[in-house]
């Protein structure tokens, strides 16, 4: 009898120890997100270099950069291991500051900068988003200060409105990297780090190219261009109406209507069906008002209708699996922008000459390669509605 007491007692202790092992593993596991990622991630960083996807094909940069420079590929950025580790031993903070943050392209570089912060041990204090409108992004770089953030990572709203507050950020020691454009005034490796981007460029001649083969080198078409000061939709409609005029004679742009914001793109796309009836297609700055183009071609009754954009969203990701009007794109690659930086970033904090001006390549959407675009935007799998549309 004792000894079977003794059996169980055994038994109990085993078990009671195991109880506390797991227990001090669901403390562990049910902390913040943000300690969960930094773990995960520093594990991740000790096995190599930080850079972006090396799978993103090699395409010739055709962007220039918000004053003329030539760009430097983003994939040539790399922060070696030991230099990963030095930047972990300063116990930096940053602040995302974007202009908007509602859609597939934002999340994407917000989640592609916290995913490389957390591998580089810098704390990610802030994001802001300003909705599009510049007093309030302003008020968003005042707040973000108060919490001393070491770098800012961040797109102005508009060039001029924001120049002041984004200047007062750098008089602070503040190291910022630009997304796209760069406020008015402030100059590269004196006010800020650089300024990456896609290929803006390069996207709008892939439009062109999709929107040519689609309708067989002929037809009338619209444009629907960003009607602001805003550096990387002028480049993108330039792009595409170049290619089209110099390429393609038999194919006329006949209408353009511009858009201030995201949501005016059903209401100009709607007055241009109206006013030319017989329209082949449409070219949309980006994806969100190229939706509105979608629904007043639908509206419209357009059957055969071409529409090409920028940005590989949701919704245009499922027209264009479904074969619907959507008939392609030139996607930007925002996760592994983000990746890039944060890449810069860190460049600055260890006093390494950064270039003025980065790109990410441009990469061509169509229905064949939707799914693999996805995975290559976004760093995973398409949803779930858009493989089963593809198939």
């Amino acid at each position: 009898m004792k000894k079977l007491l003794s059996v169980i007692t055994i038994i109990l202790l085993i078990t009671s120890m195991a109880l506390i092992g797991c227990g001090k593993d669901s403390t562990t596991s049910s902390g913040s997100n943000e300690t969960e990622n930094t773990t995960t991630e520093e594990t991740t960083a000790s096995s190599g270099p930080i850079t972006i996807n090396q799978e993103i094909p090699d395409q010739e940069i055709l962007s220039k950069g918000p004053s003329g420079e030539s760009a430097v590929s983003a994939k040539t950025l790399q922060l070696t291991e030991e230099e990963v580790q030095k930047i972990k031993e300063g116990k930096y903070k940053a602040a995302i500051v974007m202009h908007y943050a509602g859609n597939d392209w934002a999340t994407a570089q917000i989640n592609g900068l916290k995913a490389t912060f957390a591998k580089m041990g810098i704390k990610v204090v802030a994001v802001t988003d300003a909705q599009f409108k510049a007093e309030k992004q302003v008020s968003d770089i005042e707040t973000v200060l108060a919490k001393k953030p070491d770098i800012i990572v961040g797109i102005p709203v508009d060039p001029v409105s924001t120049a002041s507050a984004f200047k007062k950020a750098a008089d602070a020691g503040v190291k910022i990297v630009f997304m796209d454009n760069k406020p008015k005034g402030l100059e590269a490796g004196k006010d800020y780090v650089s300024v990456v981007s896609a290929d803006n460029y390069g996207n709008g001649v892939q439009a062109a190219e999709i929107m040519a083969k689609q309708l067989g080198g002929k037809g009338k078409i619209g444009v629907i261009y960003h009607d602001a000061d805003y550096f990387v939709t002028k480049q993108r409609t330039e792009a595409f109406e170049k290619t089209i005029k110099e390429k393609y004679p038999k194919m006329k742009i006949v209408e353009r209507g511009g858009i201030i914001g995201p949501n005016d793109g059903e209401k100009v796309a709607s007055g241009m069906l109206t006013k030319n009836r017989d329209l082949d297609g449409m070219f949309v700055v980006w994806d969100v008002p190229a939706e509105g183009a979608l629904a007043a071609a639908r509206t419209a009754g357009k059957k055969d209708f071409v529409i090409t954009t920028i940005d590989l969203g949701t919704n245009v990701a499922l027209d264009i699996a479904s074969n619907g009007l959507i008939k392609g794109l030139g996607a930007q690659l925002p996760y592994d922008q983000g990746i890039s930086e944060a890449i810069l970033a860190g460049y600055s904090l260890l006093g390494k000459k950064a270039p003025a001006y980065v790109a990410v390549p441009a990469l061509n959407v169509t229905k064949e390669n939707v799914i693999e675009a996805w995975k290559l935007v976004y760093h995973q799998e398409a949803p779930k509605s858009i493989q089963g549309a593809a198939k």
